[in-house]
This record gives C-alpha cells, structure tokens and sequence, in this order.
C-alpha cells in the first residue's frame, strides 16, 4: 500500500483562519494519528475573491461580533487581483495591529504586529502558522509557478493577466478572457498568448488539478465542498468529512 497522503484545500480565508479551515486541520491530525503518513494543504491561492478573507471576530468585552477585512490598493486589485498578488497596505497593517488586542488574546496581537505586509496569501498563511496550525504540515501553492507546470491541463480555468496596471485573474471561456462584474454582467478582454504558469483551475475543476499535482490518498472536505466536488475525476482518493466545529465561518482564535 502506498504511504498516506492526507489532503484539505482552502483558499486563504481571513487574517486569522475561519474556524472550518480549523477543523479540517484537526480533521487531518486525527486521521494521520491513525494512519501515519503526510499532511498536505492545498493553499489556492490563485482565488481572487476579496469576501473570502472577511475575518469575524468578538470584542472580548461585550462579546459582540466585529466583521474585518483587509483594505485595498484599489478597485481593480479588491475585484480582480489572485491573493498571491493583493497587497496587505502598510497603514491598514499598523491599525489594525492597534485594535486587535480588543478582540485577540495578546499573544495572537503581537503575533500579527510581527508578519510583514507583502501580500495577503503570504500574510494569511505567515499568521497561520505563528497559530501552530501548519506545524509539519506541507504546503502546495497554487500559485507556484512549478504546480502550474507540474498540473495536468483543465477545460475550465482562469489566466492571469496584466490589466489597468494590475494583475488580474480572468476567466477563459468559449475562448474569450472575462472579468465578472457581477450578476450577468462580464468585462471582456483581448485574448492574449499566454503560458502554464498563469493558469489556475477553476471551481469544479480544482480537484483534478490538485490531485495531478499532489497525488493525495484521502482528501478532507468541508460541507460546501462535498456538494460541488467532483470525486469521479479523483476515485482513487477515500473522501472525509471535517469534523463538525460550532460557528464554522467565525475566526478561530483559540490558544
């Protein structure tokens, strides 16, 4: 039998991780307590949703919540942009580290003073793991240039490409480039040559990207997830449901 390869994939969501990502990481941690083996987490990091990244926490005193994301460069980078690229602005940086301890414990405050204000992938993922969260854990990045290489080619999928002086992540469809608006509305772009290393997969076919990269032996999934993967373009992977966490979409800020 080959050796375990226990898989969770997640795109960055929120400065301090949402309370499912947990899960799946205790979900993992189980399962290789029995097992043995390796954990890998598939970072996409391609994503460029900017609601993704919304971190809700409670003021320590009242216990009331408090909705927080991260400020933007501007509106084509807020929309557009994969998270590998938005940039974690300097004075949102320093504001928020001045309001965190009213909701944190001091040890997570100081932690996120600490992490430098490159991109929010980076940023996410450094605070991630200043939780202890990824201790031992492999990390592949959909947005390394060698996954992209290394991936297996998927008939939906998104390009990123220079546009208004960012980068953005377009979708590829019927040929055509497209940025959406929202709702039905679509901004087309010039199609461009373009290579492996700016494609990254689309919703329903991450899974098979993924799995051509990562070669996982089970795969932990979280209830959104279990309803649009695609488990027939990975039967070889045995699937799992993360283990059920209160307040699922809150951030975890456990000591």
């Amino acid at each position: 039998m080959s050796t375990p390869c226990i898989c969770f994939g997640q795109q960055p969501c929120g400065f301090f991780p949402k309370r499912f990502l947990a899960a799946k990481i205790f979900t993992a941690r189980r399962l290789q307590a029995e097992l043995g083996g390796e954990i890998v987490f598939f970072y996409h990091d391609s994503d460029h949703d900017p609601r993704e990244t919304t971190t809700i926490l409670h003021y320590l005193r009242t216990g009331e919540p408090a909705r927080l994301n991260f400020a933007f460069a501007n509106k084509v980078q807020r929309k557009w942009t994969p998270l590998y690229l938005k940039k974690v602005l300097p004075d949102w940086h320093a504001n928020t580290a001045r309001q965190l301890p009213a909701y944190v414990d001091k040890r997570w405050a100081e932690a996120f003073k600490k992490i430098a204000p490159t991109n929010i992938a980076d940023f996410c993922l450094e605070m991630y793991r200043a939780m202890g969260l990824l201790e031992n854990v492999r990390v592949v990045r959909s947005s390394d240039p060698a996954v992209r290489r290394a991936a297996c080619e998927v008939p939906d999928f998104f390009v990123d490409i220079p546009h208004a002086g960012e980068t953005v992540r377009a979708r590829c469809v019927n040929g055509a480039l497209q940025l959406h608006e929202g709702g039905d509305c679509h901004v087309t772009l010039p199609l461009v040559d373009f290579s492996r290393e700016q494609v990254s997969p689309a919703r329903d076919t991450r899974l098979r990207w993924m799995q051509s990269v990562v070669h996982c032996t089970h795969y932990v999934a979280g209830l959104g997830e279990q309803a649009y993967l695609r488990k027939a373009d990975a039967p070889e992977i045995t699937y799992i449901n993360r283990d059920e966490i209160e307040k699922s979409d809150e951030a975890y800020t456990e000591i």
